[in-house]
């Protein structure tokens, strides 16, 4: 499929899950704003590989004020959004009766309210310009919960709830609001799980090994291509009446 034309914003991507998606809508000729606290640098030089030199806005999502300023950057430099993906997310694993509050307003800053202000601001372009894609990045655990990730798990089902809440909003228009919830992508996140294990004396693969075992049938991380390849369906036409879908990638860990 061809997005030439489409101007893409991926939140949180310059490493990880968000830069993968980002290079696979690149790959298929959108213009990319890569956005996010990673490596910059090389996470331009990976997308500019694959056609023009992205946009970069290093909005810090937990700011309603800095958000509206990334999307007015993207009105101004590229003529709006026509695919937005909320991708930017952060963790803290503690139970409830010790969760730092602190904490818990960065992760649904960040996690949850940073989609509502970003899609609150895209769709009027979208509607301008009659055609969107809305791709929120939840989890499984917008679906299901783990023990002590409370916030976590509250911000993901609350982004698989105002996904579908925006898919009824535009149900009669051109423009698509879909979630993704991945399982276990081996991003930092997850390796600072890994990592946990490591340093209470597991050796590594078995750290590894462990983690999958107790979610993930399949015994294989969930990559980020992969996930690439499913939101650029959801842009395709042949999704455009997948609307309000949480559409779970997890090698079977709902499936259980």
């Amino acid at each position: 499929m061809s997005l030439q034309g489409k101007t893409a914003l991926v939140t949180g991507s310059t490493s990880g899950i968000g830069l993968g998606l980002a290079a696979s809508l690149a790959a298929a000729g959108a213009r990319v704003i890569l956005n996010g606290f990673g490596d910059v640098e090389q996470a331009r030089e990976q997308i500019a590989r694959l056609g023009a030199q992205p946009g970069y806005h290093g909005a810090d999502l937990s700011d309603p004020e800095q958000i509206a300023d990334m999307m007015r950057y993207a009105e101004r430099e590229f003529g709006g959004v026509d695919i937005l993906v909320n991708n930017a997310g952060i963790q803290h694993v503690a139970p409830v009766d010790q969760f730092p509050v602190d904490k818990w307003n960065a992760i649904i800053a960040i996690n949850l309210s940073s989609v509502f202000h970003t899609s609150r601001l895209a769709l009027p372009g979208m509607r301008r310009r009659n055609w969107g894609r809305i791709i929120n990045l939840a989890s499984v655990h917008g679906l299901v919960a783990s023990k002590d990730k409370s916030a976590y798990v509250a911000a993901k089902h609350g982004v698989v709830g105002l996904t579908k809440t925006l898919a009824l909003e535009t149900a009669r228009t051109p423009i698509t609001c879909n979630a993704i919830c991945p399982g276990w992508v081996l991003t930092p996140l997850v390796q600072q799980q890994i990592d946990q294990r490591i340093a209470a004396g597991v050796e590594p693969l078995q750290a590894r090994n462990d983690l999958l075992a107790e979610k993930q049938p399949s015994q294989e991380f969930v990559t980020p291509q992969q996930l690439g390849e499913l939101a650029l369906f959801l842009c395709s036409e042949a999704a455009v009446q997948v609307r309000g879908a949480a559409w779970n990638m997890d090698g079977g860990w709902l499936a259980q």
